[in-house]
């Protein structure tokens, strides 16, 4: 079992509640692997989808149809592009002063939009402008990866002189120098800061040389398809292992896919332990000791595993 499905059950536990149902936003392994072992593990658990290529898939939504659990109203919207079958849920309680969240999978990020892999250009302006861009200003965004430094900086070769941008970023570089989230932003923020929001700008349309919104929003897409990664810090611990030679069986023998990584992945975890870190009550640390002052948590990895995942 991957460790965040050990961390998901291990809160459902503490929390004392029954998981019902599952909201997956489209097929891809990073998104969706997880399905059929819940689905093992919890008998009648409802998983929600717009794509038959979805895992333990039970309950095909359609555009707009609302599902209700307990006073939390779920409204789905299909934003084919990034996959086929990708879909957002738009998420409110009725008479709750919070504000409501969008769970936008990868088709928005903070920043940013996702590959159009299985969609075009006109699908991709009809998501963010008609369908996503239309739900209230203060709806908060919870994408599915941290791609926003990365995302910011690009947005700053498109807009160098967008000051909002900068902040931005200047931001998001401490929130990530500090082990801290980045998720989620707001609409009202995002048509700020957010080049694939921002196509009838300017400054947008001269960087693309484009004027029609679909062609800039195209041209964009392109640019950061090839836009040069920047260069990550390694990761200390990591180099200690390589330094220790800890992974020299790996370069000495072919080592099958789920080997390499779950090997790989309880090496780092155990290695990170030492590593001081702030206590999040109520979570586990990766390592699985439960102790509130536990610093291995499984996402102080994310730079040794999600930063290398290709659905971004």
């Amino acid at each position: 079992m991957k460790m965040p499905l050990f961390i998901l059950l291990e809160i459902i536990r503490k929390e004392d509640v029954v998981l019902r149902a599952i909201l997956t936003t489209h097929h891809h392994w990073d998104h969706a692997r997880g399905n059929e072992e819940l689905a093992r593990l919890c008998p009648g658990l409802r998983v929600y989808g717009a794509d038959e290529r979805i895992g333990a898939l039970t309950h095909k939504v359609t555009h707009e149809q609302e599902l209700t659990f307990g006073a939390i109203r779920v409204r789905c919207l299909f934003t084919p592009c990034h996959t086929s079958g990708h879909v957002c849920y738009f998420m409110w309680e009725d008479g709750s002063p919070d504000a409501p969240a969008l769970f936008s999978g990868d088709t928005l990020f903070v920043g940013g939009c996702g590959k159009f892999f299985e969609g075009t250009a006109e699908q991709m302006y009809t998501n963010l402008t008609q369908i996503l861009g239309a739900l209230p200003e203060e709806t908060k965004v919870f994408c599915g990866h941290e791609y926003t430094v990365r995302n910011l900086k690009f947005a700053l070769k498109v807009e160098p002189e967008n000051e909002i941008v900068k902040k931005k970023l200047a931001w998001a570089k401490q929130r990530d120098d500090e082990d801290l989230p980045t998720v989620p932003s707001t609409l009202q923020e995002e048509f700020l800061y957010n080049p694939f929001l921002r196509v009838t700008e300017e400054a947008v349309q001269k960087f693309t040389g484009k004027t029609d919104p679909v062609e800039v929003l195209r041209t964009l897409r392109t640019e950061k398809d090839n836009f040069k990664k920047p260069k990550e810090r390694p990761n200390p611990q990591a180099m200690l292992a390589f330094d220790w030679g800890l992974f020299s069986p790996f370069l000495e023998k072919k080592f099958s896919t789920w080997e390499v990584d779950s090997v790989f992945y309880l090496l780092v975890v155990r290695l990170l332990c030492y590593a001081p870190s702030s206590a999040v009550p109520g979570y586990p640390g990766a390592c699985g000791c439960l102790q509130p002052g536990c610093g291995c948590w499984w996402w102080r990895v994310r730079g040794c595993f999600g930063g290398g995942y290709p659905h971004w």
